[in-house]
């Protein structure tokens, strides 16, 4: 597990390896084999036969975290900070052999993994930007759990170590060293291990970190700052940033403001006592749940149709050089695909192109790439205006103006052109995949690939199945999702899919509230504070009524007689009818300033029957209309094979349209809040409100069976 090399200048390299896995995972197994270890260093140096230990890795990467299914389980307090506490304790061991100690990271480094490249008293990655490292506990909604938290308080103060804590990013050694949570770069592995013997050369007196200079200092007394104006102004970011739902952010942001008033060691329990609180809470296990279990298993291809190889494109061609055409161009070329883009002249397509030149820019001015990386990403993007030059594309991808004529004459000209192999896929928001199927040459090997915007940005790809596409074409595309470093959840063609559909309810419940007298500004505030990235009304004229209204449109058609008018249409058509469309048109439940400042618009007596009072309302109740809508049709999507996961629903509803993180996804908040009291809660709702919050039958089927959870 761990290889022991000393050379002749008595530095000594650890290598760790553990046997029958392909990362290392910090687990107890690493801290137990370390003791000897660390013992044997002690006695070398008391010797005068140590000089230095560089730690490294026989693995690809250098270390990540481990014992995540531990804490997602356990609700033993005592054993949770007790483990803290040992994790703690081992990196403090390995902070003190006597010598000074160097992190050679040659991989991915992330969560306690890179806790342990923190306890190293210097750190080297190799210069690659595959290359990830960091502290990403706080996206599983957990804090770090071995002193990492107190550790870069010391080095970086108070305010950049919150972010780095808080903001789980994932860095690439460049960014890590502008960050200063790394110290140095290399050019590869031969280098990496020549500049860490060369650092450890010039360091080879035990190497005084500040917390050792005295045992009782405190974080204060080294910095002499005021950590309560800080604080202040952390406090204010925090909310602006999360509202205060998140627990772990809290606990971030407590562990450094105590940290600071005492000595290094005390903090550092802490700490361990913030992971333990943190850990129990239901948050933490609904983001573990959504974030670990959810993600690995549409990552690892659980709802992939099997009995298809692995589907590798090297050229790409996208229609359409608008945003959405230019940021999927983008995204290709920053994994080595060439991309041909296509629009109506070159002009447009090289405008389309302008795109990735200025985000390549940016990454290069703020040192994540070099100029020369830039440019190579830049030369795989060919602009045109010729069709004939999609020749030879494994796919192609249609990103036009979202109208099924202009879409449909695209791609049966784009057809003429490719050979009976290529995967050809729409980008549309609203049109039906299986209608503009039925005029391409190979229906079977069309689909809907739905990028959201910015594709850039935004994590999430739908990948529609049309009546006629073939399960290999879902196969080829699920392939080419994962290759671009999206999720890919595979979707049935249904009105708005699987994330506009469910996001529309969202929308919808806000615009009834409006109807029904409920001030604006109290409808959007309490959309924020349920965890939504945004109020409803906003969310409407951000995507326009219209949009709003044509998915409304698409469901009356699917169910006919079935259907039951939404109460939020009435209002809905007479917001439309009065030329207040959203944003585009800068008019909507928002009245927009030249500036692009916008405030909530007063919608005229004629549109509304009724007005309430602020103090009429029921703030819980509303937050719950709200979240279930969504969960709802969210049940709805899985009762008719929408989508086919609870992953899928989970990860679907976090990434296409901001469902709380806190909750897990749609199906987890169902499984949380208990399915039996969900049903009884929806026929309160159902009573007062309409057959909106009717449940589906697939809940009352589990109840029946005795089924707790989906």
């Amino acid at each position: 597990m761990i290889r022991y090399e000393k050379d002749t200048g008595n530095i000594v390299t650890l290598t760790i390896d553990m046997d029958g896995v392909d990362q290392n995972t910090l687990t107890e197994d690493i801290g137990h084999s370390f003791i000897p270890v660390l013992e044997h260093l002690k006695t070398e140096k008391k010797k005068g036969a140590l000089k230095g230990v560089i730690i490294t890795s026989g693995k690809n990467d250098f270390m990540v975290g481990g014992g995540l299914e531990y804490y997602h389980t356990t609700t033993d307090a005592d054993a949770i900070f007790k483990s803290s506490q040992m994790l703690t304790q081992f990196f403090r061991d390995l902070e003190s052999p006597g010598v000074p100690v160097v992190a050679a990271m040659n991989g991915k480094t992330l969560g306690s993994g890179f806790g342990l490249a923190l306890a190293c008293h210097y750190r080297i990655a190799i210069d690659n930007s595959e290359i990830k490292l960091g502290l990403t506990e706080t996206s599983l909604g957990l804090i770090p759990r071995g002193g990492e938290i107190v550790r870069l308080l010391w080095l970086l103060g108070i305010e950049r170590a919150y972010h780095i804590v808080c903001d789980s990013h994932y860095y690439t050694p460049r960014e890590a060293l502008s960050a200063g949570i790394i110290d140095e770069l290399a050019i590869d592995q031969r280098d990496m291990m020549n500049k860490a013997r060369a650092w450890l050369s010039e360091h080879s007196e035990a190497f005084i970190i500040p917390w050792e200079t005295d045992a009782h200092q405190t974080y204060n007394q080294y910095c002499k700052t005021d950590t309560q104006i800080v604080c202040r102004q952390l406090i204010a970011d925090q909310f602006k940033r999360t509202r205060h739902i998140f627990p772990a952010y809290q606990a971030v942001l407590n562990t450094l403001s105590e940290a600071c008033a005492v000595d290094f060691d005390t903090a550092c329990r802490i700490q361990s006592r913030y992971f333990t609180q943190v850990c129990l809470t239901q948050v933490a296990h609904n983001m573990t749940k959504a974030f670990w279990y959810d993600l690995r298993a549409i990552r690892r291809g659980d709802n992939r149709p099997r009995g298809f190889g692995k589907f590798r494109p090297t050229k790409i061609g996208v229609i359409g050089s608008g945003l959405m055409g230019s940021g999927i161009a983008y995204t290709c070329a920053q994994v080595g695909l060439n991309v041909v883009l296509k629009d109506i002249s070159r002009s447009v397509a090289e405008k389309g192109k302008s795109y990735s030149d200025n985000k390549l820019k940016i990454l290069v001015n703020e040192q994540q790439l070099s100029p020369e990386e830039a440019k190579v990403i830049l030369a795989r993007v060919t602009a045109t205006e010729k069709m004939e030059e999609l020749r030879d594309c494994d796919i192609i991808i249609e990103a036009v103006f979202e109208n099924q004529q202009l879409k449909s004459k695209v791609l049966k000209e784009a057809e003429t052109y490719l050979d009976e192999y290529c995967l050809i896929a729409s980008n549309t928001s609203s049109i039906p995949i299986t209608k503009l199927g039925k005029s391409a040459a190979h229906p079977d090997q069309f689909c809907g690939l739905r990028f959201f915007r910015p594709v850039d940005d935004e994590p999430l790809v739908e990948i529609i199945k049309g009546e006629s596409t073939s399960d290999e074409t879902i196969a080829r595309a699920f392939d080419f999702i994962k290759l671009i470093k999206k999720i890919p959840i595979i979707v049935k063609d249904s009105w708005g899919f699987y994330a506009g559909r469910v996001r529309n309810t969202y929308i919808l419940e806000g615009i009834a509230l409006l109807g029904e007298g409920f001030p604006a500004a109290m409808i959007e505030n309490i959309g924020l504070q349920t965890g939504m990235p945004s109020g409803p009304l906003s969310l409407a004229d951000d995507l326009s009524l219209d949009l709003v209204q044509e998915y409304e449109r698409q469901a009356a058609e699917l169910y006919g007689p079935k259907y039951v008018r939404h109460p939020a249409a009435e209002l809905l058509d007479k917001m439309i009818e009065a030329g207040r469309h959203g944003v585009d048109v800068r008019a909507g439940f928002y009245a927009y300033e030249k500036t692009g400042v916008r405030a909530l618009w007063s919608v005229s007596d004629n549109f509304l029957t009724s007005k309430r009072a602020e103090s009429e309302a029921d703030t819980v109740e509303i937050s719950e209309r709200f979240l279930f809508v969504q969960v709802l049709e969210a049940l709805w999507c899985m009762q008719e094979k929408v989508v086919q996961s609870v992953p899928e629903a989970n990860i679907g509803s976090i990434y296409g349209w901001g469902f709380p993180a806190i909750y897990g996804g749609v199906i987890q908040y169902l499984n949380d809040y208990g399915l039996e009291r969900f049903v009884e809660r929806c026929k309160y709702f159902e009573h007062i409100h309409g057959r909106r919050f009717k449940v589906p039958p697939m809940v009352k089927k589990k109840i029946e069976v005795g089924e707790k959870v989906f």
